[in-house]
């Protein structure tokens, strides 16, 4: 199993940020008053058969995290091997801001995957999540994929979210996938993000979805850019509080 874990905190006279490696190593690019911005490098090849990848992400309160991944996640070929896993966990404090702008999730041939996504923010908290699944590798169909993802507002549900592509046949219905092979996802959560065809959840929290052919040709790039131009600046005192 690998453990990986990214943890922004206020210690009192600025920022700390705290990092738990081993074949995924977080690398710390840059810090500012409020956050710090961190890049997840591969150090080996990602998703093997049986491989368990848990990533474990705190922002602290009144801090912000922007992570960046240098490149794509690719599910290889299982060749018969036990099941993969790739668990993303992050908890995201009083007045706190996360930034998470995925690079494409691929799904090889072969592949047999389990996907999950969890995020729970306290009161005031925002994050902004880019996701890029990608079914196969050029001239591939792609391999299983369950993909789930669960967001909780101040302990309340705010999203729950299942795409199940585990039978042969069922991505290429009307109601899933059709003929598209890429899926790209922009979720705001903890405020609602303006734009055309954007989906606007129950509670405080926008997503906006494109299926495409080859995930370079999708349109939201630029709304991500505006939802992120849109998102306060967490702002903490000189004692390491919350404004």
């Amino acid at each position: 199993m690998t453990r990986v874990g990214v943890h922004v905190r206020a210690d009192g006279t600025g920022i700390a940020v705290d990092l738990a490696t081993t074949a995924l190593l977080p690398r710390v690019l840059s810090t500012t008053a409020h956050g710090a911005r961190v890049a997840l490098v591969g150090a080996r090849a990602l998703l093997l058969a049986g491989d368990e990848v848990h990533l474990d992400v705190v922002v602290g309160d009144g801090c912000a995290l922007d992570v960046v991944e240098v490149a794509g996640t690719v599910a290889y070929d299982g060749r018969g091997g036990p099941p993969s896993a790739w668990t993303v966990r992050a908890r995201v404090g009083d007045g706190a801001r996360l930034l998470w702008h995925g690079e494409p999730f691929v799904v090889a041939s072969g592949a047999d995957v389990v996907r999950r996504v969890e995020v729970d923010l306290a009161a005031g908290a925002r994050a902004l999540l880019r996701d890029v699944l990608v079914l196969g590798r050029s001239g591939e169909e792609g391999g299983a994929l369950l993909a789930t993802t669960r967001a909780r507002l101040a302990g309340r549900a705010l999203l729950a979210e299942d795409l199940d592509l585990r039978e042969p046949g069922v991505r290429r219905s009307p109601a899933l996938l059709g003929a598209a092979r890429c899926l790209d996802t922009v979720t705001l959560l903890g405020a609602r993000g303006e734009g055309g065809d954007v989906f606007q959840l129950e509670g405080p929290g926008s997503q906006a979805r494109a299926l495409l052919g080859d995930a370079h040709t999708s349109p939201l790039g630029p709304l991500w850019a505006r939802w992120r131009a849109g998102l306060p600046q967490p702002l903490r005192d000189d004692a390491g509080v919350p404004a």
